[in-house]
């Protein structure tokens, strides 16, 4: 994603037209410009949508594609599959500075002005004309479309106080630009594309093909240059709008995105996008059930899969998982939080608004996640433990003995609950290999022996008993 504050422009840029024709300057339109850009980065084995997985032998080359060939994209999938973000990465192909008329409301190019403002000033001023330097941060725009977003607000409008300065309705400077025209030589993106009023869709492909734009009767060619990205959503169509058709037509690529097919690429979402409290640990098998878990809620029969189940559903989860080991730290008095096993149900409750589930389904939707989370457990339990020997600890357990867990009971008094634990380094290696950057924290050897007992539970070599906030494990 884009910086908030773009850098300043460096000091030794051309800062009028005539200084910019001697620098050897070429105008390029903007898609020669993404082409170029990411050809070279391609040739240079750079990463071109940085941030994004899961999508390199899938999304990506088809992006690439349209971006090749010039063409403005829908990109068409369900919600939270990263759409946005790999729109938002389109501005990285662009040059970093761009030269612009000074003062142009529509980011005239010095040597090609076509507002009809700059073509005067360009025509009187001549190679004094000034210039002003753009990053590329600056050259992406962005739209939510609602359904009272306005051909106005997109396009533009009359403006009433410049016509009480004595100007008509003739007058093209009366027009104020709406956002699109403001986005002239960068990237302009629509998300939620259906959503948009269908007069305001009809303005759009107007502007897209014509390249004039309509406001109030006053007809302005302006010949935008820019890139036209939206996003849609495929319940969209039917539960609240559409694109309609002439718009779709003017798109010159669909491309259809997915959820991540991989767990690694669930993982590194979950990664790279989760805000874990400063700190806060939360060990790599707890990611990976959290992951699984995300993975288990889409394939399940019982979630409406039309509406999707989002990666923030993964990212929430992980970030709750770690709130509630915070929690524990503050109330045990634990230095050093570290999430486990007993953290995990804390998530069901509040990842419940993101999940849509099927009218079977009614009522049980918490049991059905709980189900769901145990399973999640019991895969990554298998996966990272599996070929452990665990029957030391199994055998703690054989003369009777019980040992009470829960999100409230601190690592040491865990740790001392259970007793040693022979090969407990090996566990803690196999469980979670972040340990191998240094000596494991108390933390991190109570979090991996509760999730081993937590394995041995579902695998039906210990049972449980449910109490309040935990469990106790017995033979």
């Amino acid at each position: 994603m884009s910086p908030a504050t773009p850098p300043p422009p460096p000091s030794d840029l051309p800062s009028t037209r005539a200084a910019l024709r001697a620098s050897g300057h070429v105008h390029r339109p903007v898609a020669a410009e993404v082409r170029d850009n990411l050809l070279r980065r391609m040739g240079a084995g750079r990463p071109r949508f940085p941030g994004l997985h899961g999508f390199d032998a899938t999304v990506l080359p088809q992006v690439e594609r349209a971006l090749i060939a010039g063409h403005d994209i829908v990109l068409l999938g369900e919600r939270g599959q990263g759409k946005t973000r790999l729109i938002r990465t389109l501005a990285g192909l662009l040059d970093e500075w761009s030269p612009a008329v000074a003062g142009c409301p529509v980011n005239d190019h010095p040597f090609a002005p076509v507002c009809p403002g700059c073509r005067a000033r360009a025509d009187r001023e001549g190679d004094a004309l000034p210039v002003v330097w753009r990053h590329r941060d600056d050259r992406y725009g962005e739209k939510l479309a609602t359904p009272d977003t306005g051909v106005g607000e997109l396009i533009g409008d009359v403006d009433p106080v410049r016509l009480a300065e004595g100007r008509s309705l003739s007058d093209p400077e009366t027009i104020h630009y709406g956002l699109v025209p403001r986005a002239n030589r960068g990237v302009f993106c629509v998300n939620e594309l259906p959503d948009l009023p269908a007069r305001a869709q009809v303005a759009l492909f107007n502007v897209l093909e014509e390249r004039d734009l309509q406001i109030r009767g006053y007809t302005l060619r302006l010949p935008l240059d820019l890139l036209l990205v939206a996003s849609a959503n495929p319940e969209d169509y039917t539960s609240r709008g559409r694109i309609v058709t002439p718009l779709k037509d003017r798109f010159g690529a669909q491309v259809r995105t997915h959820y991540p097919l991989e767990l690694d690429d669930e993982l590194a979402l979950v990664r790279q996008e989760a805000a874990l409290p400063e700190g806060t640990t939360v060990p790599a098998h707890l990611l990976e059930a959290v992951a699984r878990f995300t993975r288990l809620v889409r394939a399940s029969k019982k979630v409406d899969g039309r509406s999707g189940v989002s990666v923030r559903f993964s990212v929430a989860a992980a970030e709750t998982v770690a709130a509630s080991a915070l929690r524990r730290a503050a109330l045990s008095g634990e230095d050093v939080p570290v999430a486990r096993v007993s953290d995990l149900p804390a998530v069901v409750e509040p990842l419940l608004g993101k999940v849509e589930f099927e009218l079977e389904a009614e009522g049980r939707e918490a049991e059905i996640l709980h189900v769901l989370l145990r399973r999640a457990v019991a895969d990554t339990f298998r996966a990272r433990l599996g070929e452990a020997d665990l029957s030391p600890l199994a055998d703690r357990f054989a003369g009777g003995g019980t040992v009470e867990t829960g999100d409230l009971v601190g690592a040491a008094e865990l740790l001392r609950r259970v007793g040693a634990v022979p090969g407990l380094s090996a566990l803690i290696e196999s469980a979670a290999p972040e340990a191998e950057d240094g000596p494991p924290t108390q933390g991190l050897a109570a979090a991996v022996v509760e999730f081993a007992l937590e394995g041995l539970y579902l695998e039906r070599r210990l049972s449980k008993d449910a109490v309040p906030d935990g469990g106790v494990y017995r033979f």
